[in-house]
């Protein structure tokens, strides 16, 4: 198979597909003024073709901020790209559309990927679609768009999850996710005074999580939005950590991007050698896959900007270059199977 990316800073669509020929899959990746204007006109551009869409930013060895971004899969893929809709109340209620995709393409475990953009209730939404591929074995990556908005096959849908489900035919596939932190010391809590629907912590411990953040790190209310950068909270699922990024501070409470519930156990975190993890990734993907046809990842908005903070961008993006052809979405939240995690970077490697 073989991936194309292409782009244009001044959201020309025109110029982001231009060499762009028999594509099997498309994903666009756009600006919120324009989004609309870019689903119908790629559509009209390659009608009947398999795609998915949402608003944000997109990359190669350059980054995409405002303006269009298309990556496109061809020689060798067989695709579908379909939605769940009413996300927020019963997607479930759509789940035979991914069973039958999964049914024509003929998914399986070792040579399939479901890759989704969702406008949010992520967690729900990927119990739900991960209910039908684990069936099947199939990994999952993706992400959250902004603005509420994603599209599928030219159209546009609100509270929806869209998703490609696509098959390499010549070699496998495998999911990878990146986790930059560890744990801080000894720094762990029970959360209580939990307000599920709008992702809060009220306490840690029974002390206010907000006092309990701030005196362990010496920070004011105003540092804890940036410090979550460095010091974000996990929580164990199974042998792995999922990273709880501190979305806004209300009150004494912590508003996060990920539902925490009463009695879940967090920890603090911090941030490790990020460089040294990122070459530790390519390492065994270059040891698990010693050819490669694509990489596609989604890497989280934070990281984005702690890298950026960090002069460290542009580098991280020459580094995952040398993979071959490695292009993806800075997300608001990331995708992995059944989890929803935050601060990360989940990829999808094609043989």
């Amino acid at each position: 198979m073989r991936q194309f990316f292409g782009m244009s800073q001044r959201g020309d669509l025109t110029e982001a597909v231009r060499g762009l020929t028999s594509p099997q899959f498309i994903m666009l990746l756009s600006n919120e003024a324009q989004f609309e204007t870019h689903v119908k006109a790629l559509e009209s551009l390659y009608p009947g073709v398999p795609s998915i869409g949402c608003i944000g930013m997109s990359y190669d060895t350059r980054i995409v901020e405002r303006g269009v971004g298309v990556i496109a899969f061809s020689d060798g893929v067989k695709a579908a790209a379909n939605v769940l809709e009413q996300v927020s109340l019963m997607p479930v209620k759509y789940i035979r559309r991914l069973e039958e995709d999964l049914r024509q393409v003929g998914a399986s475990g070792r040579d399939t990927v479901c890759i989704d953009f969702c406008t949010g209730n992520d967690a729900c939404v990927l119990t739900t679609i991960y209910s039908a591929l684990k069936k099947r074995e199939i990994s999952l990556i993706g992400g959250t768009g902004d603005a509420g908005k994603v599209s599928a096959n030219g159209r546009i849908y609100q509270d929806a999850v869209v998703y490609g489900i696509v098959k390499n035919e010549n070699g496998r596939v495998k999911a990878y996710k990146e986790n930059i932190y560890h744990p801080l010391e000894n720094y762990r809590f029970i959360a209580s005074d939990t307000d599920k629907a709008r992702y809060m912590i009220g306490s840690l411990n029974g002390q206010p999580a907000k006092q309990v953040y701030e005196s362990i790190l010496h920070v004011t209310d105003q540092e804890i939005l940036t410090r979550t950068f460095q010091n974000p909270f996990g929580k164990i699922n199974g042998d792995d950590i999922c990273i709880i990024s501190i979305k806004e501070v209300n009150g004494n409470s912590l508003s996060c991007f990920r539902q925490v519930n009463d009695s879940d156990v967090l920890f603090l975190l911090e941030l490790g050698d990020y460089k040294a993890i990122t070459q530790n990734t390519i390492a065994k993907i270059c040891k698990e896959f010693p050819r490669r046809s694509a990489v596609f990842s989604v890497n989280c908005l934070f990281r984005y900007k702690l890298f950026s903070e960090h002069n460290y961008m542009d580098t991280y993006l020459q580094d995952m270059g040398t993979l071959g052809s490695h292009a993806g979405l800075v997300g608001y939240g990331e995708h992995y199977n059944n989890r929803f995690v935050n601060q990360s970077m989940t990829c999808v490697v094609f043989e």
